[in-house]
């Protein structure tokens, strides 16, 4: 398995949240806004940040646990192998993901210098909304980032996988994931989980 580093790269990539620029969306694409829009107001709270990096990063995973389903993009994320653990093993599972997941999310947030993101309109299919972004940097480089998103209760949209020009998040993960139990064990994979855990906490 890779460097715990270069193991969270593509996850620190797919989740950037940038400024929007103003585009007529339907609701999937306005709830998405609405929300990253909430982070960023937070990450700029001068209140904010005077509490505190904790206080920052308790504030920000509140408002992404309201933007991503890390239960259902963690359990497609094992794939076949969710089927086999117990539940408590799923709870463990879903809890060290959800860190490293937010750890990674939140380590972009800080990153922000003003890049743009335009959303360029949602489509809906089975259930399935894909969002449509394109990422501009300073330097004028563009990056195509589409979110896929499913409805959850009260008519919310909830993000369970992010695609990086084509590139999905959950793909990525799951073969990774795959990989490490067909070589070792489920077990090896939730030490690696940890650890990684570990790295980004300190």
């Amino acid at each position: 398995m890779r460097h715990p580093r270069a193991w969270v790269r593509f996850t620190v990539l797919a989740l950037a949240v940038l400024a929007p620029a103003a585009v007529r969306a339907g609701e999937p694409s306005e709830q998405l806004k609405i929300q990253l829009e909430r982070v960023l107001k937070t990450v700029q709270d001068p209140e904010v940040k005077k509490e505190g990096r904790l206080a920052e990063r308790r504030a920000v995973r509140k408002i992404a646990e309201e933007i991503f389903d890390f239960d259902d993009t963690a359990r497609r994320t094992l794939a076949r192998h969710w089927a086999q653990r117990s539940p408590a093993e799923r709870e463990e599972f879903v809890r060290l993901f959800t860190d490293v997941f937010e750890h990674a999310y939140l380590s972009k947030v800080e990153l922000y210098q003003g890049e743009r993101v335009s959303y360029l309109g949602d489509s809906i299919e089975a259930g399935v909304a894909t969002v449509k972004t394109r990422f501009l940097t300073k330097q004028g480089s563009q990056l195509n980032v589409d979110y896929r998103m499913q409805r959850a209760s009260a008519g919310r949209w909830l993000v369970y996988d992010v695609l990086i020009e084509g590139v999905s998040l959950v793909d990525n993960y799951r073969n990774q994931f795959n990989s490490v139990i067909q070589r070792t064990s489920y077990q090896e994979l939730v030490r690696k989980l940890k650890a990684i855990q570990a790295q980004l906490s300190g």
